[in-house]
């Protein structure tokens, strides 16, 4: 930003953006690189408006700022659709309606459903006049968040008890137990937030770095609260899932060798692989791409954070049509009470 007005030392320039909610100028967020005899200002602003902004904020400049919002809004839509169809071939299918894995992925899709859906509305509520819907917007949009991230948690301890623990695991209600942790991890955390302050909830106005582009949803207020309910929520579930993976992927190395060395097949390979990539899906790994989102690495890591988990609708839904044909050949019986068993049946 370049000047003609003459300052002084006692007179120095400030970067402010204007806060929809309190209906003023703040600074929160925004610095200001400036000293006395230059003739340009700059200001850098951590408010961004596209997927990335549920976990983590950046400066950008407004071409990628337009085009990850575009990436977006065109991801979460397809997975959207996606998702939607993939749990209505979960209630409409017998055999998948037994299996505890099946029932954990479709909680998993719900939630991912409200996530989306909140946030493709979120810009248009924050248009609006109403203050109270746009406060329930950026409620519910941080509720599916972070019942998006215990979800992708229980599908890792569901996968620990599986492949890790023991054999034959039995747990009296356990769908109950993990619905629980779920549905009402998420409701616990927001309601506290509510019940401290409920200007948490509101009008979010962000800017790109050339300060000349702003836009406003609906979602948390405070930088603070924001890292917290969010980035550190997510960054325990995301330690958890990835040494489960880690787990999961050196148990499976051993027999992924024997058959290349001893049959030459390559089919076992093969399946490890896109069993790695499904787990990858499930577990919400690609969401810990936000943590490698620095430096140079800034921008080109965001485009890929937006990418991958704006579509993790769609890899979900790819997941559920091939494994259908797979439970086709499996007879189930209903007098058969399912068991947890030491396999890879979460992927089956």
């Amino acid at each position: 930003m370049s000047y003609s007005a003459g300052l002084n030392k006692t007179t120095r320039p400030q970067c402010v953006f204007l806060n929809n909610t309190s209906q003023a100028f703040s600074t929160e967020g925004c610095k200001t690189q400036w000293e006395y005899g230059q003739h340009q200002v700059i200001c850098s602003c951590d408010h961004l408006t596209y997927f990335g902004i549920l976990m983590v904020s950046s400066s950008l400049s407004s071409t990628d700022q337009q085009i990850l919002s575009r990436i977006t809004d065109f991801g979460c839509g397809i997975s959207l659709f996606c998702l939607v169809v993939t749990v209505f071939i979960f209630y409409t299918r017998r055999k998948i309606k037994v299996d505890d894995s099946k029932k954990i992925h479709i909680n998993l899709a719900i939630a991912l459903i409200l996530l989306n859906l909140h946030f493709l509305t979120s810009e248009m509520v924050a248009e609006s006049s109403s203050s109270g819907l746009c406060v329930y917007m950026a409620l519910a949009l941080h509720y599916s968040l972070l019942a998006t991230f215990c979800w992708m948690g229980l599908e890792g301890f569901h996968l620990y008890l599986l492949i890790i623990k023991v054999f034959n695991i039995y747990i009296n209600r356990y769908m109950l137990k993990i619905s629980m942790v779920g549905w009402g991890v998420p409701a616990v955390i927001v309601l506290l937030l509510l019940s401290i302050n409920t200007e948490f909830y509101g009008r979010y106005t962000f800017v790109d770095s050339s300060n000349s582009t702003s836009s406003t949803i609906c979602y948390i207020t405070n930088k603070n609260v924001k890292w917290v309910t969010t980035v550190g929520v997510f960054g325990l579930i995301f330690l958890f899932v990835i040494v489960v993976f880690l787990l999961t992927v050196r148990n499976m190395m051993p027999n992924c060798c024997q058959k290349k060395f001893r049959q030459k097949n390559r089919s076992g390979l093969k399946q490890n692989v896109c069993t790695v990539l499904v787990l990858i899906t499930l577990l919400g790994i690609t969401w810990g791409i936000i943590f490698f989102s620095f430096g140079q690495l800034t921008t080109p890591g965001l485009y890929v954070f937006c990418i991958l988990n704006s579509l993790q609708g769609f890899f979900i839904f790819l997941y559920f049509v091939f494994s259908l044909r797979k439970t086709k050949d499996i007879p189930t019986s209903s007098s058969e009470k399912p068991t947890t068993t030491k396999s890879l049946d979460i992927l089956k």
